[in-house]
């Protein structure tokens, strides 16, 4: 197992201070996290420092220069409504070269200010949680409504390109790799019938109809500063795979995860429901902090973007599972063929719901 030299390597960067301690922290499975310590002036400094996963994302310097673009832009949009940029959004630190990461000739590593008095958590406990991880992705969204997202890089090509995911999907039915087809007869169905769904988002974006926007897409609870002192949320993190697409698929994503009654991978479907009212706890949220600079169509579409991520995910574990389980990790038999039944189960509710849901967005 190689052996890290911390001091050389958080000596590369524009620190404050004496370097005092490096260590572990947080929950991360991409990025190697750590919380580096210097002291200056008898008072220590913290900073964030990651060893950044180059298997997973490979064009290091695409994946900087968005990251790199997108917290620049955030700062001047936070100091514009005159708020603390060093707390509401990620403050890259530059390499004593001016650049925003180094290489150790192998390993690449990248820095950020260390967001004092906040603290990320795994799961929901209580629903004022989930409004205000709507209040922080809305309010991303809002600080970069400005921000052309045609200077951003496709990190991951077509990733929520549900058109090509659903082609994708008819060749790993095609193909039959591992010989699951006929179990899943009923699923892949299913999927066809909806196919319908597919053009929803990347149609409208196509056509001019929303704007293409930056997207975080991952947006979780865990990817949410909450602040210490008052719940609020103040800030967004994991800016791996922000790249251009639409608010409505960060906003569906939120919906997918947050609002299933169950766990993504409950085996028993009848556990699994779409829970109206968190629903509506995670736009309220949104809305209030994304403000203006949401268009008509777009608030139209919102719900249909859960819908949409909802089925494309479950179409994605169906796919892998086609395959024979080789994108998605898995800790038993017929995993991501549970995780997908789990997506269906919550698009079908969501269906049956969809009156309401609109309803609500107006």
């Amino acid at each position: 197992m190689k052996k890290y030299d911390y001091r050389e390597i958080v000596g590369k960067f524009q620190v404050s201070g004496i370097f005092t301690e490096c260590v572990r922290y947080g929950e991360g499975h991409i990025n190697d996290t750590y919380k580096v310590t210097t002291e200056e002036k008898g008072k220590e400094v913290h900073y964030i420092l990651q060893r950044i996963n180059n298997r997973l994302f490979p064009d290091v310097a695409k994946l900087m220069h968005n990251i790199e673009l997108v917290t620049e832009f955030c700062r001047g949009s936070v100091l514009a409504q005159g708020g603390d940029p060093m707390r509401e959004c990620l403050t890259l630190i530059h390499t004593k070269d001016g650049k925003s990461y180094c290489c150790d000739g192998k390993d690449y590593y990248r820095m950020y200010v260390f967001i004092e008095r906040a603290t990320t958590y795994q799961t929901v406990c209580d629903p004022r949680d989930f409004y205000e991880s709507a209040v922080a992705f809305g309010n991303f969204a809002n600080l970069l409504a400005g921000f052309d997202a045609s200077q951003l890089y496709e990190i991951l090509p077509d990733f929520h390109n549900t058109k090509i995911r659903y082609e994708n999907f008819l060749r790993a039915v095609e193909k039959d790799e591992c010989s699951r087809k006929a179990e899943v007869r009923k699923e892949i169905d299913w999927v066809i019938e909806r196919k319908n769904l597919c053009g929803i988002l990347v149609d409208r974006i196509a056509a001019g109809e929303i704007p293409l926007r930056v997207t975080h897409n991952d947006t979780k609870l865990n990817n949410v500063m909450l602040d210490d002192e008052t719940g609020k949320g103040i800030a967004v993190i994991d800016l791996d795979t922000v790249m251009p697409g639409s608010l409505c698929y960060d906003f569906g994503d939120s919906i997918r995860f947050g609002c299933n009654s169950a766990a993504e991978d409950e085996p028993d479907t009848s556990k699994v429901h779409f829970v109206f009212d968190l629903y509506k706890t995670y736009l309220d949220g949104y809305l209030s902090a994304v403000g203006k600079s949401i268009t008509e169509r777009e608030k139209e579409l919102l719900p249909w973007g859960a819908v949409l991520m909802t089925y494309e995910c479950g179409m994605r574990f169906l796919t892998d599972y086609l395959e024979g389980d080789v994108y998605f990790r898995t800790h038993r038999e017929r995993h991501n063929l549970d995780r997908a039944r789990t997506q269906f189960k919550l698009v079908n509710e969501m269906l049956a719901m969809i009156d309401q849901m609109l309803a609500a967005a107006k």
